[in-house]
């Protein structure tokens, strides 16, 4: 492991890294709007079991498979609970491997976000206990970002739930290295009907 490949993964992470994932709740608003997460401990709560029993693990799982050359595309389509999740993810993979291509000069062709990543830690040889720690940290930074604005919530109490989730991350990127595809699968049916119902709501300021 190089100084430089820690660098390239802090850069495809940032959330400066034009993934667009901003623009996605992953069904948080939802729950905020029927007010099921009104507080930095719920919000919390509910991104540990998004990480754990839902997204953040099947996608750990996809995103080591994709590392060691399987192919794991329609897998990844198949494990979209709902439209605005399957438009999460593959606007997501298409905008990362849009970017990485242009930047690094590797044919990528668009595919669900973890797939994607996956295929790019082959391709430059990057660190796969990392890239998970810091994909995940991301994920739940992303997700926390949109409850300081949506609960809302102030930025250090923000800050301090994703802190709180970083122990967390790291277990989550070991126990994916030691798995195989036999253990994926997700049960976090308020995150999965959240996001079905997100479509339905009134006023939105996100697109999933």
């Amino acid at each position: 492991m190089t100084t430089d490949a820690l660098l390239v993964l802090h850069q495809l992470f940032s959330p400066a890294f034009p993934v667009g994932s901003f623009a996605y709740s992953h069904g948080l608003e939802t729950l905020v709007q029927e007010g099921q997460v009104t507080s930095a401990a719920q919000l919390q709560d509910w991104l540990e079991v998004v990480l754990e029993q839902g997204a953040g693990w099947s996608d750990a799982l996809l995103l080591v498979a994709a590392a060691r050359g399987e192919d794991v595309a329609d897998l990844a389509i198949a494990l979209a609970p709902s439209a605005e999740r399957r438009l999460e993810t593959g606007k997501q993979g298409e905008a990362f491997a849009k970017a990485v291509s242009a930047l690094w000069q590797i044919e990528l062709a668009p595919a669900p976000y973890p797939v994607v990543v996956g295929q790019v830690v082959a391709a430059l040889d990057l660190p796969l206990e990392d890239t998970l720690r810091l994909y995940l940290h991301a994920f739940a930074a992303n997700l926390a970002a949109a409850g300081m604005r949506l609960v809302p919530l102030g930025q250090t109490e923000g800050q301090a739930v994703i802190r709180a989730l970083a122990p967390l991350c790291s277990d989550l990127a070991r126990r994916a290295l030691e798995a195989d595809l036999t253990r994926i699968g997700t049960f976090s049916p308020l995150a999965d009907i959240a996001s079905q119902r997100h479509e339905a709501l009134y006023s939105r300021i996100f697109r999933s």
